[in-house]
């Protein structure tokens, strides 16, 4: 399925970079607005403001998003293949322990499950840790719901 075909998809550009937003693939876990509320902001409409920061700073934070939820393309790549993003490539895997929520894997890795298969090839998951997500081993932000403390 490319970008296009989920109608809820969303597309915001300043001059230099398009954002996607994927809202499919959020669990909301506010790492966006709480690092840069200026574009972030889910109280307004639209909730993604192009304007309110730096385009370096919005590609610093658009890369910390724990489920892809968030990506970004500079437009001269957007202009050259609409719609389609191309991954860019990155080092070695980081997990990072989110408070009260999941772990956050980014990196090029493939995930297996207990007898080594492959369950898929990603760049960044989110991993449940407060276990009662209903897509386990997925976070899918039952965490918020059940009030799951840990750092």
């Amino acid at each position: 399925m490319s970008f296009l075909d989920d109608d809820r998809n969303r597309e915001y550009k300043n001059k230099d970079i398009t954002v996607y937003w994927k809202p499919a693939k959020c669990i909301h876990a506010t790492t966006c607005y709480k690092e840069l509320i200026e574009v972030f902001n889910p109280r307004k409409r639209p909730w993604v403001n192009m304007d309110g920061a730096t385009t370096e700073k919005i590609i610093e934070v658009v890369d910390q998003c724990p489920t892809a939820a968030l990506e970004w393309k500079y437009n001269k790549d957007v202009d050259k293949q609409k719609g389609n993003q191309t991954l860019k490539t990155e080092k070695v895997a980081e997990v990072k322990v989110m408070a009260d929520g999941p772990l956050v894997v980014r990196g090029n890795f493939r995930l297996e499950d207990h007898e080594g298969n492959e369950i898929k090839k990603m760049r960044i998951v989110s991993i449940c840790r407060c276990g009662q997500s209903g897509d386990m081993p997925f976070c899918d932000g039952t965490h918020r719901k059940v009030g799951f403390e840990g750092k």
